[in-house]
């Protein structure tokens, strides 16, 4: 089956909207700490749902990765803990730079060395740049970009207009602190598309195997997403030692003072939490259950994607990123956060969704060119 980059574009978009929805069922989530929906739900992320799923659409799975050099399952792992820590602090820039600067750092330096990363490294972003089809490709990175800033401030407008709490006039802001915050949280970030890409051996094999070159990066994420695990599960261990947390997953009552998101800083859910009240169990591990393989499917989908665009499987990075906001921002008027906001705030953010939907034509047509030059 040869390389069909419309296609791809299509899996991205459904990765982006898994992505952007994976917090929905998290957000009815009940007296629980962070620390606790969140490992709950990434067991589901990082382990239960990458094997499942790998196991029903790849053949011999654990002889291929028994056969994979341990370097290359060394590599995909480390590139996978790396993106953790860039997940962890992202809540780290909003505090400290707001959402419209946060945002556009964060997102910015994903979502540049996530794409560009790998071909600098392997030495073709020269052979790109010097063809129509790649011309093309970049330019719909460069609109990205731009789309991002756009959105995240139009994001600060709104927040202004509308008094959210802190985050209207970042009452924690610190510039110095959040920009070093930021670029840490951006470089770590984009280390999963390093990992992806250090997996190549990897989809060797399994295409080797007999599978289905639809789903031959399925593997790849158990590895990777083994090193995120890794790094988040031992940040939630020191949370639920600090909070002494861990009795909350047989139903002991949570401390009130405890359930805001430690990166985020905020309350969990919109109402105050009565101490008396007792944790739903079965609801919430269900929710928990529902928002952890949501958030799978965002790379389900990606590897699908990836496998479409031909030459310049690169620019995937971008479409997911270009996807997630795209979808996030949806989402928000869905749940109706921009209601209230003026005329021209809801323009400005209309605007940037425009931008992201039109890098995503671009760079679908730049892999078409790139396809038919091939």
């Amino acid at each position: 089956m040869g390389a069909n980059p419309l296609l791809g574009v299509i899996f991205h978009w459904l990765g982006g909207f898994a992505s952007a929805s994976f917090y929905v069922p998290y957000k009815r989530i009940r007296l629980w700490n962070w620390e606790i929906f969140w490992l709950a739900g990434g067991v589901f992320s990082w382990a239960i749902a990458p094997w499942t799923f790998a196991l029903l659409n790849t053949h011999d799975l654990l002889g291929v990765l028994a056969r994979t050099p341990a370097s290359t399952l060394g590599w995909c792992w480390f590139w996978g803990a790396m993106w953790g820590f860039g997940g962890l602090t992202f809540g780290l820039t909003m505090r400290y730079l707001g959402l419209s600067l946060g945002m556009a750092v964060a997102l910015g330096l994903t979502t540049a060395i996530g794409t560009l990363g790998p071909p600098i490294f392997h030495g073709t972003i020269g052979e790109i740049a010097a063809q129509t089809s790649g011309q093309l490709t970049l330019l719909g990175i460069l609109v990205t970009l731009v789309g991002i800033v756009v959105v995240a401030r139009a994001g600060q407008r709104k927040d202004a207009e509308l008094g959210d709490g802190a985050s209207a006039g970042v009452a924690e802001f610190n510039l110095k602190k959040g920009l070093v915050i930021a670029v840490f949280s951006g470089v770590m970030s984009g280390c999963f598309a390093w990992g992806l890409d250090a997996g190549q051996p990897i989809r060797d094999l399994t295409l080797a195997a007999g599978t289905s070159p639809l789903s031959q990066g399925l593997p790849v994420l158990c590895v990777v997403l083994a090193g995120g695990l890794t790094t988040n599960a031992v940040w939630c261990a020191v949370l639920i030692a600090r909070n002494r947390s861990f009795g909350q997953y047989f139903g002991t009552v949570a401390d009130p003072g405890a359930l805001a998101d430690p990166g985020m800083g905020a309350p969990l859910g919109d109402e105050p939490v009565p101490q008396a009240r007792r944790a739903p169990l079965l609801v919430n591990y269900l929710l928990a259950a529902l928002g952890g393989t949501l958030w799978y499917f965002q790379f389900f989908f990606y590897t699908m994607g990836e496998s479409q665009m031909g030459r310049f499987g690169f620019s995937s990075w971008t479409l997911h990123m270009a996807s997630i906001i795209l979808f996030s921002t949806l989402w928000g008027f869905a749940l109706k956060e921009w209601l209230g906001a003026s005329t021209g705030t809801r323009v400005r953010v209309w605007a940037g969704i425009g931008l992201l939907v039109g890098a995503t034509v671009i760079i679908g047509l730049g892999n078409m060119l790139g396809q038919h030059a091939g």
